[in-house]
């Protein structure tokens, strides 16, 4: 991982655009400048995924207001839950018709390449600006040698747990190996402190530690070829560690989605899930005592690393993506550059404490990492993370599969118990092959 210092972290980030000091409505570049001039009339409209912490949003809405005033085009935000997002994505792909620019999920560009606009300029203009994009999100932007989406960061994800609980349980800290782990996880069961994660149709946080569960086991859904063999030994030894580890879990996590292990750690209901910062951020910045003592007492830490023998995390990348049936592309990308440029990325990423970290490898040196520790782990998870179609390539298949929800269905049916783990893994096999028919 590229770690860039303070000194080039301002050096890569000067003189944003010579355009932004010269006035409303100005679009002459300088040297080794990206200008892009809205057309006539242009107003744009997009649509994004609804916030988990109200820094993101507020921030969002503000440098948007910026763009509006600087270029004189109008943009409508909409916002949407999280696993809407991706439906509403492929029927405007499907019908040729919707917001100019969405805001989605991992390899769901893939679904549809055709139906995006190629943003490989803007895509390489940022990459030599800000310290060059970190090769997984390079993997998710691109469609051979063409950018077809633009990484705009990654919702880190890491346990985030209660460490009085913890010490109570018998542990000074969480254990790094997944032995351990599940004996951590046993020990709070029994202090009456479960824990829970997510196994419904959760986007982010259910398909984030439903993979880690699989690779790091050495289970995977195909190999680097693309042939589907999630059915292995690899795969049985995962579904049977998950079936230990649901024991420990709160009862209701077969139906949770996204929001729910957020609620259930603030109401005292668990002591350890996984998650990005939210829960972290809910807790610092509410005005109850409570709230307040409780975020003293949460900590984060990396998922532990499995009989494989290194990290195996997924995170969850989200990609800004532009449809060709756009009537005002110029006007699109002027927008999306803005938003990836520093005097508004910056702050952006310090008002939601990191919630989405870095696409570019220029913003780790962000001061938002290190300000407070319990913001740190999550700063390298475009470094650390696996993409969704480990161990093969990205493209059509991978992105139906994680879109059907089929390791996460896998995990859920072994863990509770409705399928056995060979059950489990058949079915998902047979899931697979019907994306994955070549």
């Amino acid at each position: 991982m590229t770690k860039l210092t303070r000194r080039d972290f301002l050096i890569s980030t000067a003189g944003i655009t010579a355009a932004a000091s010269m006035g409303n409505h100005a679009f002459a570049a300088a040297p080794g400048e990206l200008i892009y001039k809205p057309e006539e009339g242009a107003k744009l409209r997009v649509l994004r995924w609804k916030r988990f912490v109200q820094g993101d949003e507020d921030l969002w809405n503000a440098n948007t207001k910026k763009f509006t005033e600087k270029t004189g085009v109008e943009v409508r935000i909409d916002a949407e839950g999280w696993e809407d997002v991706r439906p509403k994505a492929a029927v405007a792909a499907n019908i040729g018709s919707g917001p100019d620019i969405i805001i989605g999920w991992f390899d769901d560009p893939h679904q549809y390449p055709d139906k995006l606009l190629d943003l490989s300029e803007l895509a390489n203009y940022l990459d030599k600006k800000y310290g060059g994009w970190y090769d997984v999100c390079k993997k998710y932007g691109m469609r051979g040698d063409k950018w077809i989406a633009l990484p705009l960061g990654v919702v880190g994800n890491a346990l985030c747990y209660r460490e009085s609980q913890v010490k109570a349980a018998g542990f000074d800290s969480v254990p790094k190996d997944t032995a351990g782990f599940l004996k951590l996880c046993q020990a709070l069961k029994a202090k009456g402190t479960p824990v829970g994660f997510a196994l419904g149709k959760a986007v982010g946080d259910g398909n984030n530690w439903a993979h880690w569960l699989l690779w790091s086991h050495g289970g995977m859904m195909v190999d680097n070829k693309g042939n589907v063999v999630i059915n292995s030994p690899e795969t049985w030894a995962a579904l049977e560690y998950a079936q230990q580890l649901y024991k420990t879990f709160v009862p209701g996590t077969l139906s949770w989605q996204d929001p729910s292990n957020n609620k259930a750690f603030l109401d005292n209901q668990i002591s350890m899930t996984a998650n990005g910062i939210s829960v972290y951020y809910a807790a610092k910045n509410s005005t109850d005592p409570k709230w307040q003592a409780m975020a003293k007492d949460i900590q984060h830490a990396h998922l532990p690393i499995g009989p494989i023998g290194k990290p195996t995390e997924l995170m969850q990348i989200t990609q800004m993506m532009l449809f060709k049936y756009s009537k005002y592309p110029n006007a699109a990308k002027a927008y999306l550059q803005f938003m990836m440029e520093a005097d508004q990325y910056n702050p952006w990423m310090e008002a939601a404490i990191g919630y989405v970290s870095q696409s570019l490898k220029a913003y780790e040196a962000n001061p938002i990492w290190t300000v407070d520790p319990k913001h740190t782990v999550y700063r390298d998870a475009a470094a650390l993370m696996l993409d969704n179609g480990h161990a093969g390539p990205l493209g059509t298949a991978s992105a139906a599969v994680m879109a059907d929800y089929v390791v996460l269905d896998m995990i859920a049916a072994a863990a509770s118990g409705s399928k056995t783990p060979k059950e489990a893994a058949a079915q998902a096999a047979e899931r697979a092959k019907r994306y994955y028919k070549a």
